[in-house]
């Protein structure tokens, strides 16, 4: 039996409340919603109570079990891989690990995956760039966070190579970084 540790579950901070407060306005009765990277599950729960086809991923299993007690229906997941045969998503949401880590700085346990966003902090929102087509609805949309220490101006761009266009539609200045949620969906004129 897996026992879950609280202590390896990303909890909620001024970044999951920033994103969390974006999803209650933009979010709708008919969506269906996906939270990628649920750490505790407060932002799937509470989109759960608008959409009842609401479900959240983790790759970590304390934070499956977090979401589970909340519950929230939870697929352990590293992003999308899971997600293969899911239908698309009108709302996607997500809080990826965004702090640029260099590698002797990285700790082997699982909260690790909350906040190591790679040397330049984009690893992960690249990735997650680079799948976001296949679970997008093509008239979906996505709510992302991210930190004026990942680049304001390069996560934009590369969501621009990847044929989706993106608004920034809140920031907050926390400590030493600025929060900036961005809403992305299909450039579909270029399409």
């Amino acid at each position: 039996m897996f026992a879950q540790d609280d202590s390896q579950v990303y909890q909620p901070e001024r970044d999951t409340y920033l994103l969390l407060k974006c999803a209650l306005a933009d979010a709708k009765p008919a969506d269906t919603i996906i939270e990628i990277g649920t750490g505790s599950g407060l932002i799937a729960h509470e989109m759960s109570k608008i959409s009842k086809k609401t479900i959240a991923v983790d790759i970590n299993p304390h934070a499956c079990i977090a979401a589970k007690k909340l519950g929230v229906e939870v697929i352990r997941s590293d992003l999308f891989s899971a997600l293969k045969n899911n239908p698309k998503f009108t709302l996607v949401l997500f809080n990826p690990p965004y702090l640029p880590t260099r590698p002797e700085e990285r700790i082997d346990d699982w909260l690790e995956y909350a906040l190591d966003g790679g040397t330049d902090g984009r690893s992960t929102i690249e990735k997650f760039a680079d799948g976001l087509a296949a679970v997008m609805d093509r008239y979906g949309r996505c709510l992302l966070l991210i930190s004026s220490l990942t680049g304001i101006n390069e996560v934009p761009a590369y969501f621009k190579s990847k044929g989706f266009i993106s608004l920034v539609i809140a920031e907050e200045r926390v400590e030493d970084e600025t929060l900036y949620v961005l809403r992305i969906s299909r450039d579909l004129c270029s399409l």
